[in-house]
C-alpha cells in the first residue's frame, strides 16, 4: 500500500499544480459534444502534459476507491480519462428512487456499469419509482450483490420477480416500507441461490391473518446466514423459510406480531447452527428460551422488552449454550429475571465477554457469581437498575479483572463507588456514568487524576426526561443497515441521493411514542463510549 499512498500525493499534487496554472493561463476547454458529459472538462488539452497519465487506470481506480464519495466526484470533473475511470470503478451507488429517476436510468448505469452494491431510497411523501424502472436497474446491473429498498411503494410482485430472474447473483437483500409481498418474496428465494441476508421491515404487501401466503424456503435457503424481520403484521409467514435455512446462523426479531413460541420450537429443531438471536418486543415465553436452549451453538442473545420470559427459561438457555459470549436483557422492570438467572449464567457460561442489563436488578450475589466464574468478561453496562449501588460497584471494582469498559446508569451510586474504580479493575480503559445523581464531577475528577490512562465520561446532571434517550436510539436505529455512498448523477439535484428521510424532531416524537427507551441509547452511546456493544457478531 506505500505505492499507493504515494501515488495518492502525486496525483493530489498534480490536481493542485493543474488547477494553478489553468487559473494563470485561462485554457480550459469544453468537452466536445460527442464526449460522455457536457460537465467535464479536460485541463490538460493545450500546452499541458498530464503527469498522470503514466499511471495505468487500475492505479487510479484504486485511488479513487480510499477517497469519499464527494472527492471521486470532484476528481471525475478533472478530466475524461478520471470521468470514466471513476464511473467504471465506482461499486456502490445511493439514488433517490422518486419516479422521474426512471428516465435518466439507461445514462446512469451506461457510466456506472460495475455497480455491485445498490440502494434506492424514495422519499415516503413522494411517488417512487415502479416496475418497469426496476426492470431497467435490474437490466444494467447484472452484477448486483446488494439491494436495499426504502419505501418504493409503487414496486409490485411483478416487478420484483422479473427484478429477481435478472440479479440471481444477489446476495443480500434489505426491503422496507414496501408494498410487494409474499409473491415478490417468493420470486428472489426461488431464483436468488446465493442470497446469504434477507431483512425486511413492514412489507405492507404480506397478507395478515391466517390467509397469508407462506414464504420460502426456496433456493435460497440452502445459502441464507441472516434472517432480520422488524415489524410485520404476519412475519409468522416467513416460518418456512426460517426452517428451511438449514444453515441460517443470524436471527433477529423485532416486534412482529404473534405468539413465536411455537415457531421457535420448530426453528430449534430444524436449524443447528445459530449462533446469534435477537428477541425485541416479541410474544415469546420461557417455552420459546427453552426451545432456543437446543441450539448448543449458540454464542450471542439479545431479550429485549419480552415480558414473559423469566429466570427459568435463562436458566436453561444458560445450561445448554455454554458458548454464549454476548448477553443483552432488558428487563423493562419486571423483576422476572434476577439473580437466579444471572446466577446460572455465572456457572454455565464461562466464556462470557459482555453483559447488558438494563431495568434488571441484580445483587453482590450473582455479581460476584459473574466475577468469579466468567474470567473474560470485559464489556459491563448496568442501566436502571435499583440495587446497583456502591457496594455492587465496590465488587466489580474487586473482582472483575479482566473488566475492559463500563457504564452505569440511573443506578443510586455515588462517589464513594467511583472512588472503589481507582484501585480496582486494573484493566479498565473506559468508564462512563450517566443520570446517577449522587456522582459529582469532582469525584470523576479524581478518578482521572489517579488513573490517567482511564477514560472517564460523567453525565450525572442530565434532565429526567421520560424516554428522553430515545430520538437519537430511533434514528441510529434506522440508519444503522450498511452505510451506503451517496452518489450524485448526471448533475441533476432532484436525481442524487439526498437526506430525503424522516426529520429528527418526527423521530424523536416516534421515539417516544414506540417507547425505545434505555436500551437501544445504551447500544449507541457505546460508539462514543469506545466500544463495540452492537448487534454484530465479532
Amino acid at each position: 500500500m506505500g505505492q499507493s499512498a504515494s501515488t495518492t500525493t502525486a496525483v493530489q499534487n498534480h490536481i493542485h499544480h493543474s488547477r494553478s496554472k489553468s487559473r494563470s493561463t485561462g485554457v480550459i476547454s469544453p468537452m466536445k459534444e460527442n464526449e460522455d458529459s457536457d460537465d467535464v472538462i479536460d485541463v490538460f488539452e493545450v500546452g499541458e502534459f498530464d503527469y498522470s497519465s503514466n499511471i495505468p487506470d487500475e492505479c487510479v481506480a484504486s485511488i479513487f476507491q480510499s477517497l469519499s464519495s464527494g472527492d471521486r466526484k470532484r476528481c471525475s470533473l478533472v478530466c475524461r480519462r478520471w470521468f470514466r475511470i471513476e464511473g467504471q470503478s465506482r461499486h456502490r451507488l445511493s439514488l433517490n428512487a422518486q419516479s422521474d429517476l426512471a428516465s435518466v436510468i439507461p445514462s446512469i448505469f451506461s457510466r456506472f456499469d460495475s455497480v455491485t452494491k445498490l440502494a434506492l431510497k424514495c422519499d415516503r411523501r413522494s411517488t417512487s419509482i415502479g416496475d418497469d424502472a426496476l426492470v431497467l436497474i435490474s437490466q444494467g446491473c447484472r452484477n448486483l450483490t446488494r439491494l436495499k429498498l426504502r419505501t418504493c411503494r409503487e414496486i409490485t410482485d411483478a416487478g420484483i420477480e422479473a427484478f429477481a430472474k435478472n440479479c440471481t447473483g444477489l446476495k443480500k437483500l434489505s426491503c422496507g416500507l414496501c408494498s410487494f409481498g409474499a409473491k415478490g418474496m417468493n420470486a428472489v428465494l426461488d431464483n436468488c441461490s446465493s442470497l446469504e441476508e434477507l431483512s425486511v421491515k413492514r412489507l405492507r404487501g404480506i397478507t395478515d391473518g391466517a390467509a397469508a401466503e407462506p414464504i420460502g424456503p426456496g433456493i435460497a435457503a440452502a445459502s441464507l446466514r441472516v434472517i432480520c424481520l422488524k415489524e410485520l403484521y404476519n412475519g409468522q409467514c416467513f416460518g418456512p423459510l426460517i426452517i428451511g435455512s438449514k444453515n441460517l446462523r443470524t436471527l433477529k426479531l423485532f416486534r412482529c406480531s404473534g405468539d413465536w413460541d411455537r415457531l421457535l420450537e420448530a426453528i430449534a429443531d430444524q436449524v443447528s447452527e445459530v449462533v446469534e438471536v435477537h428477541l425485541e418486543r416479541l410474544q415469546v415465553s420461557d417455552i420459546g428460551l427453552a426451545a432456543l436452549s437446543k441450539c448448543s451453538n449458540l454464542e450471542i442473545l439479545h431479550l429485549v422488552k419480552t415480558p414473559e420470559c423469566t429466570n427459568f427459561g435463562l436458566v436453561a438457555v444458560a445450561e445448554h449454550c455454554k458458548l454464549l459470549r454476548k448477553l443483552h436483557i432488558d428487563g423493562w422492570k419486571t423483576n422476572r429475571i434476577s439473580d437466579e438467572g444471572l446466577i446460572s449464567v455465572a456457572k454455565h457460561c464461562p466464556n462470557l465477554q459482555e453483559l447488558v442489563l438494563i431495568g434488571v436488578n441484580p445483587t453482590r450475589a450473582s455479581l460476584e457469581k459473574l466475577a468469579a466464574n466468567c474470567l473474560n468478561l470485559e464489556r459491563l453496562a448496568l442501566c436502571g437498575s435499583d440495587t446497583v449501588g456502591d457496594p455492587e460497584l465496590s465488587c466489580i471494582a474487586a473482582k472483575c479483572i479482566a473488566l475492559r469498559k463500563l457504564c452505569i446508569k440511573s443506578c443510586p451510586v455515588s462517589d464513594q463507588g467511583m472512588e472503589a474504580l481507582a484501585s480496582g479493575c486494573p484493566n479498565l480503559v473506559k468508564v462512563k456514568v450517566k443520570k446517577c445523581r449522587l456522582v459529582t464531577s469532582e469525584a470523576a475528577d479524581r478518578l482521572r487524576t489517579t488513573r490517567g490512562s482511564l477514560a472517564v465520561n460523567l453525565d450525572a446532571n442530565e434532565p429526567e426526561i421520560p424516554d428522553a434517550s430515545t430520538s437519537d436510539c430511533v434514528a441510529n436505529e434506522v440508519g444503522q443497515e450498511n452505510r451506503q455512498m451517496a452518489s450524485q448523477v448526471g448533475g441533476s439535484a432532484n436525481i442524487a441521493l439526498s437526506n430525503t428521510g424522516r426529520s429528527n424532531s418526527f423521530k424523536a416524537r416516534l421515539g417516544l411514542i414506540t417507547g425505545r427507551n434505555l436500551m437501544a441509547c445504551t447500544f449507541r452511546r457505546w460508539s462514543s463510549f469506545g466500544g463495540s456493544f452492537s448487534s454484530r457478531n465479532n
